[in-house]
C-alpha cells in the first residue's frame, strides 16, 4: 500500500505516489502526496515534487513502486535532490514506476541518475500511458558502478503507450558480462547511458558524438546518449532534447 513500508527477510516493500487535481482557475494542485522510506516526495513548487532519500538502497531483495497520475490539463515537474545509488544484497531488486498523463496534461521527469554500485542485481521498469495530446519529457540516466569499481548488473525497461497504442517499448541490460559490456558494438568505453523520451517530435534524426535523436514512427522522439562520466552524459542528453525540440522555420 502507498506509505507503507515493510522491511523483512525478502527486503523492503516501499510505494509512493503522486496524484494531480486542476483547481477551479485552472492551477495544477497536488491533492495526493504518499511516500514512504526510502521513497520519500516534499512538494518543492507550485506543481514540482522531488524525490528525497531517506534510507540506504535499493538494496538486493527491495521492492520500490511509484506511482505518477497526472490530470488532465495539468503539470507535474518531478525530479530528486541526489543520485540513487543500487547496493548489492539478497536477491534482486526492483524499481517500478508508473505514469499516467492525462489529456492536455505536462509531465517533466528528471531525476539525478541511477548509480549500479558493483555486486547489485537490479531491474528498473518504467510503464507509461498517455492521453493524445499530452506532453511528456521523461529522461533517465544510469551510472555503471562508482568511481573505480565494475558495475553492477541491471535490467532497464521502458513501455509507453499513448492512446493505448504502443509508441517506444525499449530495454536493455548492462553488468551481465564485462567484456560484453566493454565490446564497441555495446558501451565501448563509456561509464554512463541516458535515454530521454519526448513527446514532440524531432524533424529528422540527428547523430552527434555519443548521442542520437531519432524521431518515432509515432509520435514522439528518443534521444539516446553515452558518455565516460555523468556530467558529459547530461550535456548530451539536454543537447538532444534541445535539438529535438527545436522548431521547424
Amino acid at each position: 500500500m502507498p506509505g507503507s513500508a515493510r522491511p523483512g527477510r525478502r527486503g523492503m516493500r516501499a510505494s509512493a505516489a503522486v496524484a494531480t487535481a486542476s483547481s477551479p482557475d485552472g492551477r495544477t494542485l497536488i491533492p495526493r502526496l504518499a511516500s514512504a522510506p526510502p521513497l520519500t516526495l516534499r512538494q518543492t513548487g507550485p506543481y514540482t515534487v522531488h524525490l528525497i532519500s531517506t534510507a540506504a538502497g535499493p538494496l538486493g531483495g527491495d521492492r520500490l513502486w511509484l506511482d505518477l497520475d497526472v490530470a488532465p490539463r495539468t503539470t507535474l515537474e518531478l525530479g530528486s535532490v541526489a543520485s540513487t545509488l543500487v547496493l548489492p544484497g539478497d536477491g534482486t531488486s526492483e524499481m517500478l514506476v508508473t505514469a499516467r498523463v492525462g489529456a492536455g496534461a505536462t509531465l517533466r521527469f528528471t531525476p539525478e541518475p541511477t548509480v549500479l554500485a558493483a555486486g547489485c542485481e537490479h531491474r528498473l521498469l518504467v510503464r507509461l500511458e498517455l492521453a493524445a495530446d499530452a506532453e511528456v519529457l521523461w529522461r533517465e540516466e544510469i551510472v555503471f558502478g562508482r568511481h573505480g569499481e565494475v558495475s553492477g548488473r541491471c535490467h532497464a525497461r521502458f513501455d509507453a503507450t499513448c492512446d493505448g497504442r504502443p509508441v517506444l517499448r525499449q530495454e536493455f541490460t548492462v553488468g551481465g558480462d564485462p567484456a560484453v559490456d566493454a565490446s564497441p558494438a555495446v558501451y565501448g568505453s563509456a561509464r554512463c547511458i541516458g535515454t530521454t523520451f519526448l513527446t514532440a517530435s524531432a524533424k529528422e534524426p540527428v547523430v552527434a558524438e555519443g548521442v542520437a535523436v531519432l524521431p518515432l514512427a509515432g509520435p514522439g522522439t528518443l534521444v539516446s546518449a553515452l558518455a565516460a562520466d555523468a556530467v558529459q552524459l547530461r550535456s548530451r542528453l539536454e543537447w538532444g532534447e534541445r535539438t529535438a525540440l527545436t522548431p521547424e522555420p
